[in-house]
């Protein structure tokens, strides 16, 4: 009888097991179907989304996704060979990210030879902001969050809660500096005068890029950069952006100067695939079964940002 009760529960497993994977099977043929039929095959104008934090791989905390510098610079240069395209618009929701990925990106739109054109909608600030800045135009709407032409590179120190505890840190390094920024220990002075150092090093690489990139005196940029953020309609006044509006306005900028009376559209994005939607959905599994064994609270982020 125990024999027959083990053999009908693992059937039981197998059956169940079985019925998962078949309709994981088909919802991700599916899904990657609906992809590769809509996508637009053909058009004279681009539109290359650029949404949430960026990085180089698009890899933002706790598994949440984001604009990758390196798939978003191949999307710009597949755009600027492709002889149909005679436009291009970065379409930008991000709060930045990555000084790296964000200068990357905004390098590969001063090399395109088409014109391109940025439409802000509800964020187009820090990281996001300098791509935008390095375009030819730039259309924000009214209310959207724009600049915050600053730097930051902030983390959680542990070092009192680990007192409280009585885990101590023990400092093992080769170079003083080493453990620079570590979160186990009180940050000393000298640590942190190198730190901010660097930190107003990349601040000046921002805002002589604004600079150059919108034409506008330096020292002007430098009085805007305090991290500060400005809504559209603040950001026009300064002359952060060229008007406010939406697809309407880029649409007009369009016809006006380069003669495209109705833009089609051909969207670069990211296409999902069989392989995607497994693996999506085995690093939330991962994540949600870490969460269990690891507590929130070490989670840290000491990457500078911008």
């Amino acid at each position: 009888m125990k024999k027959e009760g083990g053999a009908s529960s693992s059937t039981k497993v197998i059956l169940i097991v079985s019925i998962i994977i078949v309709f994981c099977t088909v919802v991700s043929i599916s899904l990657f179907a609906l992809v590769l039929f809509e996508k637009p095959t053909s058009g004279n104008v681009a539109i290359i989304p650029i949404n949430g934090p960026i990085s180089a791989t698009g890899e933002a905390m706790l598994g949440e996704s984001g604009a990758s510098a390196t798939e978003i610079i191949s999307f710009i240069e597949d755009a600027n060979k492709d002889a149909q395209i005679q436009a291009i618009i970065l379409e930008i929701n991000s709060p930045g990210g990555s000084a790296v990925a964000s200068d990357e990106i905004a390098s590969a739109v001063k090399r395109t030879e088409k014109p391109t054109i940025t439409l802000i909608r509800e964020v187009g600030a820090s990281g996001g902001y300098w791509i935008a800045s390095a375009t030819d135009h730039i259309v924000a709407h009214r209310m959207s969050i724009t600049g915050s032409i600053g730097v930051i590179s902030s983390y959680l120190e542990f070092s009192g809660l680990m007192n409280e505890y009585g885990v101590k840190y023990e400092r093992l390094i080769a170079g003083k500096n080493k453990d620079l920024g570590t979160p186990f220990k009180t940050l000393e002075p000298t640590e942190r005068a190198i730190l901010e150092a660097k930190l107003a090093k990349i601040h000046d690489y921002f805002i002589q890029e604004i600079a150059q990139n919108r034409e506008l005196p330096e020292e002007k940029v430098r009085s805007l950069a305090t991290g500060e953020f400005y809504l559209g309609i603040e950001a026009l006044e300064f002359g952060l952006i060229d008007e406010v509006g939406d697809i309407t306005d880029v649409e007009k900028y369009l016809l006006d100067t380069q003669s495209i009376e109705e833009p089609e559209y051909v969207i670069y994005e990211h296409q999902a695939g069989l392989f995607d939607f497994f693996g999506s959905v085995i690093n939330s599994f991962s994540y949600h079964l870490g969460q269990g064994i690891t507590s929130k609270l070490f989670q840290t982020e000491a990457a500078i940002k911008i």
